[in-house]
């Protein structure tokens, strides 16, 4: 299935490439910056009945621009991007219907049991998403933090999906070496997350054609959905039109009742 986005820094929608992204700024590669609020989006996704799409924020100066999604689309988005054991609530509240988190669960690269414990213990396991995004070194995939500039000790593997999937009701991975290239999905990672994880879980990263959904589809063994972003003509895209990703979901949707 196709789960929409909202990429957010400082404060609009944004199609960035995600490799670029570092605490300094420079560097930066961005493909797209819309002229569109992100409520715009937040409001097209409702009114296609797109549910579980996430809304992230890159960075400082995104809150209000991230509250406007969440209350144009209540209870259809997911919201990633600073969420600690302080704030997630808050989040909740404002509508999110879950919260997305990884760097404030790891400390010095390594995960902090207690820190998730925690969070799991105030919001509960079923509104939280555990954002395992990675990179790849030495073969493996690594989770990266810290706009994905950190690398951890974490690996995503077989063992690892099954242990962290007590701990929330979703994934959400970004190829991050493929983010924002518009080169093809990395699918050696889809095929992993569709064999190995015992939960639903979201993939972004490289997509470039309504085939790509079609192959994550496939591949992941319909556990695995797709977020599509620089590539989508909504984003200034030319490889994929939003409105054949809405009817892909109806299709599949009419074809599993």
């Amino acid at each position: 299935m196709f789960r929409p986005c909202i990429d957010l820094h400082e404060g609009r929608v944004k199609q960035i490439v995600g490799g670029s992204l570092s605490d300094s700024g420079s560097g930066l590669r961005t493909n797209f910056v819309s002229e569109k609020s992100a409520a715009w989006f937040a409001e097209l996704y409702r009114r296609d009945g797109l549910r579980g799409g996430h809304v992230i924020q890159l960075g400082l100066g995104n809150e209000a621009a991230a509250r406007g999604a969440l209350a144009a689309h209540p209870g259809g988005l997911h919201l990633g991007g600073g969420v600690n054991l302080e704030n997630a609530g808050a989040w909740l509240d404002a509508g999110a219907s879950h919260v997305i988190v990884t760097s404030w669960v790891f400390q010095d690269g390594r995960l902090n049991w207690d820190r998730l414990k925690s969070l799991v213990a105030t919001i509960g396991k079923d509104r939280l998403v555990l954002d395992l995004s990675c990179r790849v070194r030495n073969g493996k995939y690594f989770v990266v933090t810290d706009r994905w500039q950190k690398f951890t000790e974490l690996v995503v593997c077989a063992e690892t999906l099954e242990r962290m999937a007590g701990w929330c009701s979703e994934f959400l991975v970004h190829a991050v070496d493929v983010e924002g290239l518009c080169h093809g999905v990395d699918l050696k990672l889809v095929k992993l997350l569709g064999e190995a994880s015992p939960i639903p879980a979201t993939y972004a990263g490289g997509a470039r054609s309504l085939e790509d959904l079609e192959l994550v589809t496939r591949e992941g063994r319909g556990r695995v959905d797709l977020t599509i972003g620089s590539a989508l003509d909504i984003f200034g895209g030319s490889g994929v039109r939003y409105e054949d990703c809405v009817a892909f979901n109806r299709r599949a949707g009419a074809s599993s009742v």
